[in-house]
């Protein structure tokens, strides 16, 4: 059927084109799509536009492919058996010179080949004297590492110093006068902002692929201990590893780290470490070696609704704290478990991750500002930041929860604390838990110790059986449970919730 345009819909029409030319032409930029539709305009001015954009992505490679290298490293093993008899001596006769008796029972065997390893990987040149900026997993565990340049020059590196917590690594090559990159600002990155990712995926170097930051603050990838992910789509392969991710100027503001892929191949789902992160790591490895991180001594939580309000919080944004530790930085300055942090040295903090990376970022000695939230009042509390040592790190970590009465319960009898290294037979044990009931569901495991229902200690079995009883478990009743050396909450709710 013929379509007519009535007086109305060409008036539409032209009111529409006039409010696109004026979003356009008031921000300064004029697509050769919006001049189509305005009716004006030609191919020439869409190229204008096409060649732009293109010059831009060239410059931004230019600027930065004399920093990236490729890391050739290889690892040696020794092999099973070299040199030795694994079955003790041979018996006498036996005809030694047969091959296979030989390789069944090692021993008299002649000297065998060290078998090696190889990967490659990328990095940055983030000196003029030679010090590059990779990830660990590509450097870390070498026994032998070679550079090549950009102009194809090669050099043996050493390792200077890693950190397998963030995943990174700096090496050394013995040069001078080599083009180091800029380092930018991760933290005003924008998420569609364009960025190129510079390496040598599959081996083939001076590679350059661009896309957009697809998202930022990605954690809980599994990756590494210390996650605030860049994620982008920018295709990033086997080999890309330890390169660097760069804006339009060509500001280095990642370290190529990981793909998201069930084929190895790129899906359009890659991780950057931001460079703020990154810098920081490498400048304590350059200078000390190794990584000194900040210390608070307590354990944490994310917050969801119930368990919010039952602290009669408003929102989501926040960070619980489970347990203090004994005699750490926290319990020095009175922060107690149940507080919510909402502010850290005057910033917002909205999740544990948040919270833990900026902890860990924080020099030792240092006094930092905590905003808590407590029993329905803000409170202010300065806290002494310690210095984390290697076993302390999980003290730091997030309580793993998983949030719905499938158990049973027992008293906590001298044998069963002394079994289970508690201090004291306080509370309910969980002798057995059903993996599909609401125990489970609300995040209860085996052997979790039930110190207390809302803020009321328990008294033995009986008594958390009827305070259980009298809670109201479809909107969920808070529990105070320790497991292992740490306490935390737990929100119980019944099946089905």
């Amino acid at each position: 059927m013929k379509r007519t345009s009535s007086p109305i819909a060409k008036r539409i029409a032209a009111v529409a084109c006039v409010g696109l030319a004026a979003v356009c032409f008031g921000t300064g930029v004029t697509p050769a799509w919006a001049l189509g539709a305005a009716g004006g305009g030609d191919k020439s001015e869409a190229l204008r536009y096409a060649n732009a954009l293109s010059n831009a992505f060239a410059g931004a490679a230019e600027a930065i492919q004399p920093s990236v290298v490729s890391i050739r490293a290889v690892k040696h093993f020794k092999p099973v058996g070299h040199g030795m008899q694994s079955f003790g001596e041979l018996p006498e006769g036996l005809p030694l010179d047969n091959e296979l008796l030989q390789r069944f029972f090692g021993g008299r065997l002649a000297p065998q080949q060290m078998p090696t390893q190889e990967g490659l990987g990328s990095g940055v040149i983030v000196s003029d004297d030679g010090y590059i900026l990779t990830n660990n997993h590509v450097a870390g565990n070498a026994d032998e590492l070679t550079v090549e340049m950009h102009d194809g020059k090669l050099y043996p590196a050493k390792v200077i110093g890693v950190d397998p917590m963030t995943d990174l690594a700096v090496i050394r090559v013995d040069a001078k006068n080599l083009k180091a990159a800029n380092l930018g600002n991760s933290e005003g990155l924008k998420i569609g902002e364009w960025v190129v990712a510079a390496g040598s995926p599959f081996g083939l170097t001076d590679t350059i692929t661009a896309g957009i930051v697809s998202a930022k603050g990605r954690s809980n990838v599994r990756i590494a201990d210390y996650e605030d992910f860049i994620q982008t789509d920018a295709a990033i392969n086997p080999g890309n590893s330890g390169g660097p991710l760069v804006d339009l100027n060509g500001n280095v503001i990642g370290i190529n780290t990981a793909i998201a892929s069930r084929s190895g191949g790129n899906n359009g789902i890659g991780f950057a470490i931001p460079i703020n992160m990154a810098r920081s790591i490498m400048d304590s490895l350059i200078h000390d070696g190794k990584v000194t991180r900040g210390w608070l001594g307590v354990s944490i939580q994310p917050l969801d609704e119930a368990l919010a309000n039952s602290f009669g919080y408003e929102g989501t944004d926040g960070v619980l704290i489970g347990d203090v530790l004994t005699d750490g930085p926290a319990e020095h300055a009175g922060l107690k478990s149940g507080d919510i942090v909402t502010k850290y040295d005057g910033a917002e903090v909205k999740d544990p991750t948040t919270l833990r990376n900026r902890i860990a970022g924080t020099a030792p000695d240092s006094k930092v500002e905590f905003e808590v939230f407590r029993n329905g009042r803000t409170k202010s509390i300065e806290v002494t930041i310690g210095r984390m040592k290697g076993d302390e790190h999980a003290a730091m970590a997030s309580a793993d929860l998983n949030v719905d009465l499938g158990m049973t319960m027992s008293e906590v009898s001298p044998q069963a604390a002394s079994a289970l290294g508690l201090s004291s037979t306080d509370g309910v044990l969980v002798s057995s838990i059903d993996p599909g009931g609401a125990a489970a569901l609300s995040g209860l495991r085996l052997n979790d110790v039930i110190l207390a229902v809302g803020n009321t200690p328990i008294d033995g079995v009986r008594d958390l059986q009827k305070k259980l009883r009298d809670a109201d478990l479809a909107t969920g009743v808070r529990l105070t449970v320790r497991t292992g050396e740490t306490n935390h909450f737990v929100m119980l709710r019944s099946h089905g919730s």
